[in-house]
């Protein structure tokens, strides 16, 4: 199919993350605050994923969003809800973990990837 290829290009890697955070993207993190505390991108908004339909008039619709978790897995959710919406929506595959093995910075610079909490 002709539209199989776009569809791909929905997944980016942090490399061309960077190009688009450079180009104006909108970068959503969509972690629990804990993990955004722990290590972000610069200049990433937080809005944990349960929170997302209720705040999604405050995403621009102007220019892209990059969606952002740990792995990718939630952040992909998003992206599809938010492309179905009528947003430029992108998934950054591998999440913050494929950012870090990249060698991209860290906001704060000492800052760690964080895993989910354990169950209580």
């Amino acid at each position: 199919m002709a539209d199989e290829p776009a569809a791909t290009q929905t997944e980016l890697d942090p490399k061309r993350v960077a190009e688009l955070i450079d180009e104006g993207a909108e970068i959503i993190d969509v972690r629990r605050p804990y993990e955004f505390e722990g290590g972000r991108i610069a200049g990433a908004r937080n809005i944990e994923m349960n929170a997302l339909t209720a705040s999604a008039e405050e995403i621009p619709r102007d220019r892209p969003v990059v969606f952002v978790c740990r792995s990718g897995n939630r952040s992909g959710m998003a992206r599809d809800a938010f492309r179905e919406a009528g947003y430029d929506a992108y998934n950054m595959a591998g999440g913050m973990q494929a950012w870090t093995e990249a060698g991209m910075a860290l906001e704060p610079p000492d800052g760690e990837v964080r895993g989910p909490l354990p169950a209580s």
